[in-house]
Order: C-alpha cells, then sequence, then structure tokens
C-alpha cells in the first residue's frame, strides 16, 4: 500500500481554522451515520427489549424490520467515509490494521446480540465490509501502477468479483436474510473510488444504486450530495470516539 498523497492528510487540518461554508462536514456525516447505525443495533436489541421476542410478536418484528431497513442509510455514508479516509491517509497499512482490530472487537458482540451465541457464522459485522472494499481499494491502486491499461480493467473486474464473492461467503452484515451489507457497502465503496473526479455521474449513479436496494441507502447518498470537505472538528482523538462507538453500542446492547 504505497502512499499516495491527492491532498492534505486530514490530521493536517485539526486545529488550523478555514472558513466555513454551508454542508455537512465529516464530523457531521460520522453523527449522521452513528445515529442510523444505533437503529441496526436497536433492532436486535432494544426492540426485543421493549416490545417483545420478534420471533413471535409482529409488532416487535414489524418494529424491528423498520429499525433495520433505515439504518441502511448508513451504508453509502460509511462508504463514502471509507473512501475518503482512505484516499487521505498517509499510512493506509495503519488504516487497514485500524479497521482489522475494530472488525475484530465488534464481532463477538455483534454475534451474541444477532443470534444469542457468542460464534455465530450465519452474519458477520459489518466492519468486515469496510476492510473488505479497502483491501480492493489497495489491490486497484496496485493494479494501476504495475499492469497497461487493457490489463488494468481485466484485473480490477476480477477483484471486485473477488471482493463481492467474499462478502457473499461471511454473510456481512446480513440479517433477517434481506440485505448483504457487505456486497452493498463494496459497490457504493467503487462507485465512489471509480467516479470521485465526476462529482454529479458519481452522485447519480450512487443515488440510483441506493434506490434500487431498498429505498434506504439513496436517502444515505442524499445526505453526501450536501457534504462539504472538512473535518469539523479540531482535535485528533475525536476520531476514536467514533471508532468506539459502534463496539460499544454491541457491548450495551448484550446487556438488554
Amino acid at each position: 500500500m504505497k502512499q499516495q498523497d491527492t491532498k492534505t492528510d486530514s490530521t493536517e487540518l485539526i486545529g488550523h481554522r478555514r472558513p466555513k461554508r454551508r454542508g455537512l462536514t465529516v464530523f457531521n456525516l460520522k453523527v449522521i451515520g452513528a445515529i442510523f447505525m444505533f437503529l441496526s443495533v436497536a433492532s436486535v436489541t432494544v426492540v426485543p427489549a421493549v416490545f417483545g421476542d420478534i420471533t413471535k410478536d409482529m409488532t416487535a418484528l414489524s418494529v424491528a424490520m423498520i429499525c433495520e431497513i433505515v439504518s441502511w442509510c448508513a451504508i453509502p455514508i460509511y462508504a463514502w467515509l471509507l473512501f475518503d479516509g482512505y484516499r487521505h491517509t498517509h499510512n493506509r497499512w495503519l488504516y487497514l490494521l485500524q479497521l482489522l482490530v475494530l472488525a475484530l472487537a465488534c464481532e463477538v458482540p455483534y454475534d451474541k446480540v444477532t443470534s444469542g451465541k457468542y460464534v455465530d457464522m450465519n452474519s458477520q459485522n459489518p466492519v468486515f465490509g469496510l476492510l473488505i472494499a479497502l483491501i480492493v481499494m489497495a489491490a486497484f491502486d496496485w493494479v494501476k501502477r504495475r499492469y497497461e491499461r487493457g490489463m488494468q480493467y481485466v484485473l480490477m473486474v476480477m477483484l471486485a468479483i473477488v471482493g463481492l464473492l467474499w462478502n457473499l461467503m461471511l454473510h456481512i452484515g446480513l440479517r433477517q436474510g434481506v440485505m448483504n451489507v457487505g456486497a452493498i457497502t463494496l459497490a457504493f465503496v467503487l462507485v465512489f473510488y471509480l467516479m470521485n473526479r465526476h462529482e454529479n455521474t458519481m452522485m447519480i449513479t450512487a443515488g440510483l444504486m441506493g434506490a434500487v436496494s431498498f429505498i434506504a441507502p439513496a436517502v444515505g447518498v442524499a445526505f453526501l450530495h450536501y457534504r462539504r470537505d472538512e473535518l469539523g472538528y479540531r482535535h485528533a482523538w475525536a476520531k476514536w470516539v467514533f471508532y468506539v462507538l459502534y463496539p460499544l453500542m454491541l457491548v450495551m446492547g448484550m446487556a438488554l
């Protein structure tokens, strides 16, 4: 993963004043994503605790499904944040390691709140989907540096298919047997990676893809349309708060 500086690393912007512009900062997008992420966790923790067993009560099942579907608005938001972090970071190996540690830390509590078991291979937590997408992007860059354009396209298609298959085989983010969150996350990341120099085309493509993916992800794309390229926070430790949020939600969910 060779360093690729397309613009200033995000950490270098912390502490520097910049003119305020309208739109959603990275911080705003992370907060919005965290709210939708909470709904996903709530669908298998808070909802059963309040409404009853979702396998026996139709009201509980309906509320759980609504929470789960609305939570899919977070998919394109986190896909964009992953791509944006990837192109800005100075150390992609460290970025990959951070995601790997987060995915492993989330897996046991995710399995427990999702299935009631500490180890369950029927669904893996969606952070693994982000990890796979990151590896695919890094592999794309490696291919671009080493092969001519015709071979690039062939290898990139093969890599995308391999990434998709890993998501499908591992059932990443698959709950209620409806949406494979890992697969759709990879699709959004590839749209952002391949089309980021053409804003309108990228947003239209992402919006259409979200619309055919049970509508909710298209709402997430709408939030991205109003983004601006600013962090929105000054302290480097702030980003770690968002790394901790998901596993913390899952651990708290285990107590319900």
